[in-house]
C-alpha cells in the first residue's frame, strides 16, 4: 500500500490516503511516529497496527465516554463514530465492546425513554420518536405494549387534560390566539386534534 495523499483534517489530525482511497485519520504525532510520508510504502505490519490496535482502541474509548455523558441509541452511537472517521469494523469492534457491558442497550434506552415521557407525549409521538432515534420496531413495539397495559382508553385524554391546566387554561378567558398556541404545543406532542378539542371543550371549573 502507497501512501498517496496526507490531507489536514484539524489542528491536530490528518487524513492518510492509501492507493488513492481514505483509509484512516490520525494524529499528527502518530504519523511522525509511524514514518508515515506521501509517495511512500506503507508496510502491512504498521497497517495492522494502526487498523487492528490503535484505532480500535480509540473507537472504544470514545464511545465510552460519550456514553458517559449521556445515553446513546446503537445507531446514533454509530453515527457519532462515524462522525470521527473510524473505519467500518473499528466502528463494530467498539459497539459490541459496550453492548457486552451493558452500557449500550436498545431496550433499556427505549424502556427508560417511554417511563420518562409518557405522561408528556402521546403514544404515537414516542414511536415515532424512537424509531427516528434507530430502536428497531420489534425492539420497541412490545416494551410499547407492556408499559401501556393499563391504559383504560382515556390516558392520553388526561395526559392533554394535565398539560392544559399546566398551561394554565381557562377555556372562559382563552382567546383565540393563545388556544391556536395551546393546539400547536399539543399537536407537536403527538396528540390528536379531536382529542384536543375534547379535552378543551370539557368543564374546567
Amino acid at each position: 500500500m502507497v501512501v498517496t495523499d496526507i490531507t489536514e483534517f484539524d489542528k491536530k489530525r490528518a487524513k492518510i490516503y492509501l492507493d488513492g482511497e481514505f483509509s484512516f485519520l490520525l494524529y499528527k504525532g502518530e504519523i511522525k511516529d509511524y514514518c508515515i510520508r506521501v509517495g511512500e510504502e506503507l508496510s502491512d505490519m504498521i497497517y495492522a497496527d494502526i487498523t487492528t490496535v490503535l484505532l480500535p482502541k480509540r473507537a472504544k474509548l470514545r464511545a465510552m465516554n460519550l456514553l458517559q455523558k449521556k445515553d446513546y441509541t446503537e445507531r446514533q452511537l454509530r453515527d457519532k463514530l462515524s462522525e470521527g472517521m473510524y473505519p467500518g469494523e473499528c466502528i463494530n469492534e467498539a459497539i459490541e465492546y459496550v453492548k457486552s457491558y451493558r452500557y449500550l442497550d436498545d431496550e433499556r434506552y427505549a424502556r427508560d425513554y417511554i417511563t420518562y415521557h409518557m405522561s408528556m407525549r402521546s403514544k404515537n409521538r414516542i414511536i415515532q420518536d424512537l424509531t427516528g432515534k434507530g430502536i428497531d420496531r420489534d425492539i420497541l413495539l412490545p416494551i410499547v405494549e407492556e408499559l401501556y397495559s393499563d391504559d383504560d382508553g382515556d390516558a392520553e385524554y388526561d395526559q392533554v387534560r394535565a398539560l392544559l391546566l399546566k398551561k394554565h387554561y381557562d377555556p372562559q378567558t382563552c382567546d383565540f390566539k393563545e388556544k391556536q398556541k395551546l393546539i400547536a404545543f399539543l399537536m407537536r406532542r403527538g396528540f390528536g386534534m379531536s382529542l384536543i378539542k375534547r379535552a378543551m371543550d370539557d368543564n374546567y371549573s
